[in-house]
């Protein structure tokens, strides 16, 4: 089996490609069952004229056809909207063609999981204007998710969250130490994680058709707030 996954969600991306043993597909294996052939990073700013020739060119690297995928894993949101809606674009456009599923993950929750740390976990992504995006998680067994919202950066650590705080951001980290917090921080997510935890959700048939994919943007657009502003 070969998963094809993507994230288009930041000023930086990537694309993975990643293969699973058909002996090694059943809903008892983990994600160490996936190998990563190679992950390729994306430039910000230009993934629209980047993204599908890398997937080609990435395919080709190991002796693959488009056909040869077998399902997709993409980080949906949070993120740039203009992104986003690329990574959305593309990866919608081969499902379709190829008929396969689609594994959406979101980006708090992969931070979430890159933590070493286990039990409440509160995953902060700089959202720029003055804003931070946090997703608040309960790592156990299985992962469940409490909520995921934006706030304003400086009502970070007056609320509640509880557990520890898990960011790729040092500066958000170095707030939120001299404040007292308990804090980790991890690697920027990279689609090789996105990848394995996408299989996760294969797994468990948590999937969705290219219909059916949406972008977790989680902040309203400039022109849903300008509507709502005049409405």
């Amino acid at each position: 089996m070969i998963l094809l996954a993507a994230d288009t969600s930041g000023k930086n991306g990537s694309v993975a490609l990643a293969r699973v043993p058909d002996d090694a597909i059943g809903p008892d294996r983990g994600d160490d069952v996936v190998e990563i052939l190679e992950v390729v990073p994306l430039a910000g700013g230009t993934f629209s004229t980047q993204l599908v020739p890398q997937i080609a060119a990435l395919l080709a690297n190991h002796g693959l056809k488009v056909g040869d995928i077998s399902a997709f894993a993409l980080a949906s949101g949070p993120g740039s909207f203009t992104g986003l809606r690329v990574g959305l674009a593309a990866i919608k456009a081969l499902a379709e063609v190829l008929q396969k599923p689609i594994a959406a993950v979101s980006l708090l929750e992969i931070i979430a999981r890159s933590a070493k740390t286990h039990g409440r976990i509160a995953s902060v992504l700089d959202a720029g204007r003055g804003e931070v995006y946090v997703g608040e998680y309960n790592l156990e067994d299985k992962t469940s998710v409490c909520r995921e919202r934006l706030l304003p950066r400086d009502e970070l650590l007056s609320q509640p969250l509880g557990g520890v705080i898990v960011t790729p951001d040092s500066r958000i980290a170095d707030i939120a130490r001299n404040s007292g917090l308990r804090v980790e921080l991890v690697p920027e997510p990279r689609s090789d994680t996105i990848a394995r935890l996408g299989w996760e959700r294969i797994q468990a048939g948590a999937i969705v058709t290219p219909e059916e994919l949406e972008a977790n943007y989680i902040r309203c657009s400039d022109a849903e707030i300008f509507a709502k502003s005049n409405s």
